[in-house]
């Protein structure tokens, strides 16, 4: 029996990671097969998304350094491996301003390796709040008017919309959301809460029951629009060692929450914006007690998914942003946000890993950015 892949994808926020593994769980839990996520993000193996899934329940595996759009063998092989290790429903996702996936993912796939697996619809997972960019409103966000072409172009790939969190608005809210959806795109349909887990089962049931078309669609890949939005795009990944200096016990939570606001006020004095900032830690002993928390925009309140429930006087963390900025700025900014928190709770920092590379910079052609060790 042929084992099944779906491509994810979705506008920074929009809540991917979270809805592969709310999927992931439903598959399992009903025994629909054995559910298993490949996280994609570009840059090294410092990654948020990873990190975070191989916490849960649902198998998982990661794959970095580009797009899965770009290493179609390194793709295939991790699909190989987690088959292997028993998995028969597949879930991956691509960054989050990403698009172009369905050419170069499901159509080679049937191109280079035809037969070899069964795709299933890929899936776009829009949110409430990003959807008003590209509503009547035209809601900026304090987003560049480029972010909507990216938005736009994600749905119009897709084989089926998802409106994620909808336990964030009024069902009238929802239903106006669904109509407007329903009535600009060809694609079916569906709303749930990964969170809360309203609707997830049926969308799975959806997934698991259709087959992608893989055929091509125009969206725009590559064009003038497309170039014009990803110049204005960074990646930033950093894994840094925090420690206190008189190892005196701290709950870091107020440590990571300071330096998401250190990262908000540096950002908006320098005018750019964050469509989505993530940070994770844990304790090597006890990886179950992690902190999880992301930011959607310097606009918007911190989400923290998980707390620290313990103390500590050290711990690693890794922060990834997703920023409208300039790839040094940002760089700057993050070293200025660090040192802020690090002078006020006396913490000892150590870098062990830094990468901050613009979508077109020069450098991007070697695995898809520039480094800093």
């Amino acid at each position: 029996m042929k084992a099944k892949y779906m491509v994810t994808s979705g506008f920074l926020g929009s809540g991917k990671t979270t809805s592969m593994i709310a999927i992931g769980r439903s598959i399992d839990r009903r025994g629909l097969g054995k559910a298993a996520i490949l996280a994609d993000d570009l840059g090294a193996a410092n990654i948020v998304d990873a990190e975070y899934t191989a916490t849960t329940d649902v198998m998982c595996q990661s794959i970095s350094g580009n797009c899965i759009c770009y290493q179609h063998e390194n793709l295939v092989d991790k699909l190989h491996q987690l088959i292997a290790a028993g998995a028969s429903v597949l879930l991956s996702d691509i960054p989050g301003c990403g698009i172009g996936a369905l050419d170069n993912v499901y159509l080679q796939l049937e191109e280079r390796e035809p037969g070899e697996f069964e795709l299933m619809p890929f899936l776009c997972i829009a949110d409430p709040e990003r959807i008003r960019m590209i509503m009547p409103e035209q809601a900026d966000l304090s987003l560049p008017g480029e972010m909507r072409f990216l938005l736009d172009a994600q749905l119009n790939e897709a084989d089926l919309i998802v409106l994620n969190k909808i336990d964030t608005v009024t069902p009238e809210r929802r239903e106006e959301l669904l109509a407007f959806l329903r009535g600009r795109y060809p694609a079916p349909v569906l709303a749930m809460s990964a969170l809360t887990g309203e609707g997830v089962d049926a969308v799975t049931d959806y997934l698991l029951s259709h087959r992608s078309p893989a055929v091509h669609r125009e969206i725009g890949y590559g064009s003038a629009e497309f170039i014009a939005a990803e110049q204005l795009m960074c990646w930033y990944n950093r894994r840094v060692f925090l420690e206190q200096r008189e190892d005196k016990p701290l709950d870091f939570n107020r440590v990571f929450l300071d330096l998401f606001e250190e990262l908000r006020l540096g950002l908006r004095k320098a005018g750019g914006n964050v469509p989505h900032l993530k940070m994770f830690a844990s304790d090597a002993a006890a990886p179950t007690d992690i902190f999880k928390a992301s930011l959607t925009g310097i606009d918007y309140e911190v989400t923290v998914d998980s707390r620290l429930e313990k103390s500590y006087s050290a711990i690693s963390l890794v922060l990834n942003a997703r920023a409208v900025a300039d790839s040094q700025v940002m760089a700057a900014l993050a070293d200025d946000a660090i040192d802020a928190v690090a002078q006020k709770y006396a913490l000892k920092v150590k870098t062990f890993f830094m990468e901050s590379f613009g979508m077109m910079e020069e450098g991007k052609g070697n695995g898809g950015r520039a480094s800093k060790y």
